[in-house]
């Protein structure tokens, strides 16, 4: 049975490092690799390729961000007659509709009960006659130039889809939340840059992506992170998801851990929901380099990272107990680790520059976030309409 944990807990400790460490240095070595060899070496771009395009946004009752969201949409720097805005207000009754319609450059869409964003999405895109379309949301604010950026990568025809960049707004003192998603999503950006050098992203973040409207299709209605799912379809098809950090949506962090756990949790089910749906992605045989991109990046973090977490603590504490030394150290090393995830829960909302303790909170409440949205998706009681986090 020693042989046994002691197998155990060296699988898992690989797991985990791989899943969120490994893989980014991996990564790293492969494209440096890449550009050595002079593989896919890419072309400049041409900054005159200024194609159509429509900036959609769905919106559901955000009439204490709307207005600030159509100015920064209408400040949008690219040629007025070529980008259209359509925005969805469906199921809104708290003015919102109302506040949109003051503006002709925006073609407004709305009915009264409220199907859901993918819903508003499939009613509205029949009306798109752009060859690009631009989805974000109502609550992030746009850089001037974000269209210019993310349109000069369809010249290229292998190019199905573009990611713009997240990016939160933090201060100098933040929260749990603030420093755990902020350093989340830098760290994140890393990694989608770099994926799509080597091949494709694996995934667009709803806050910011672009399609080319052809191919768009309609996807299930109770599809939970829908983002996630269009552009997997799309790198599906044989096109690759390209990554533009100079086009990026930013937005405030959520105004805490707790409301923060809303979207990791409906994140996580909505990605267990995903693996099961695109399982032929998992056949590497067949797709290759974008299985291997995907495994390593998104099904390893919602499937086995989570539970070789829990896993090398157990086998940890069976083999510290049998007396052997290095494993008495690792217990501890993890214990320590644990409990600066504590200190970090304790200390939430405090206005602390020292933010050692809530990275590791912010990776336990996303590892938690698996758990709950695996049990989510189980019960299939994880619905389609977004419970809104609270932002700071």
């Amino acid at each position: 049975m020693t042989t046994f944990f002691i197998i155990s807990f060296w699988i898992c400790l690989a797991l985990l490092f791989y899943a969120y460490v490994g893989y980014g240095i991996l990564l790293y070595i492969l494209i440096k690799l890449k550009r050595l060899l002079g593989i896919d070496k890419p072309k400049p771009f041409n900054e005159d390729y200024l194609p159509p395009v429509t900036l959609l946004v769905a919106a559901y009752n955000e009439a204490d961000f709307i207005e600030e969201k159509i100015h920064n949409s209408l400040a949008i720097d690219y040629p007025k007659d070529k980008l259209k805005f359509l925005f969805i207000t469906d199921g809104s009754d708290d003015g919102t509709p109302d506040i949109v319609a003051r503006y002709p450059e925006i073609k407004l869409m709305h009915q009264p009960p409220r199907a859901g964003k993918i819903a508003a999405v499939h009613r509205a895109m029949p009306h798109v006659d752009t060859p690009i379309t631009i989805y974000t949301d109502a609550n992030t604010y746009l850089n001037k130039d974000v269209v210019r950026k993310m349109v000069r990568h369809y010249e290229d025809p292998r190019v199905g889809a573009v990611a713009g960049e997240k990016r939160i707004r933090s201060k100098s003192a933040d929260s749990a939340s603030g420093a755990g998603e902020g350093l989340y999503w830098k760290y994140e950006s890393t990694l989608k840059k770099w994926d799509s050098e080597l091949y494709s992203v694996v995934g667009a973040a709803g806050e910011l992506f672009s399609i080319r409207t052809e191919l768009h299709e309609e996807i299930p209605t109770d599809t939970v992170i829908e983002d996630f799912y269009t552009t997997m379809r799309i790198a599906q098809k044989g096109y690759r998801v390209r990554y533009e950090p100079e086009a990026y949506a930013t937005e405030g962090p959520s105004a805490s851990v707790k409301e923060e756990l809303k979207r990791k949790v409906r994140i996580a089910a909505g990605g267990i929901q995903a693996i099961v749906r695109l399982a032929p992605l998992l056949n590497i045989f067949k797709y290759g380099i974008l299985t291997f991109q995907y495994v390593s990046h998104r099904v390893l973090r919602w499937t086995l990272a989570p539970v070789a977490l829990f896993w090398l603590m157990v086998s940890n504490i069976v083999l510290a107990a049998q007396g052997l030394p290095f494993y008495q150290f690792t217990l501890l090393a993890q214990i320590a680790f644990y409990l600066a995830a504590l200190m970090g829960y304790l200390l939430e909302k405090k206005q602390l520059k020292v933010k050692a303790f809530f990275v590791p909170y912010y990776f336990f409440i996303m590892n938690y976030a698996c758990y709950a949205g695996f049990l989510r998706y189980v019960k299939g009681s994880q619905s389609v309409l977004w419970e809104r986090a609270k932002r700071g």
